[in-house]
């Protein structure tokens, strides 16, 4: 019975991982496709670098009001729009997790 409770969460935990990744994709593809690519630079750096180089508040901060995070970034100005109005909370959260998915990924 123990190895079946432990699969049964394992699927479970598996499918809620799976589904918060293509949540996460939806909201990427949604509003930040245009700028933003997951491993290769665009107009913005690739969430593979952006994972590799700030913690998981940094970059909610950034998506949030990046006028008030992008010198404590290390840039010089930010052309990024605020999507602080823009996105859920929840929405916010996936987009941060799937970000930071790429995180060590070459």
């Amino acid at each position: 019975m123990n190895n079946i409770l432990k699969l049964f969460f394992a699927i479970l935990s598996f499918s809620i991982i799976l589904h918060a990744n293509s949540s996460g994709e939806k909201v990427f593809k949604a509003y930040c496709w245009g700028c933003h690519h997951q491993t290769s630079v665009a107009f913005g750096p690739s969430f593979q670098d952006i994972a590799s180089k700030r913690t998981k508040a940094q970059i909610m901060g950034h998506i949030i009001s990046p006028k008030s995070m992008y010198k404590q970034l290390g840039h010089k100005r930010s052309v990024m729009p605020a999507f602080g109005d823009t996105l859920s909370s929840s929405e916010l959260e996936l987009i941060t997790n799937f970000i930071l998915s790429f995180k060590g990924k070459e």
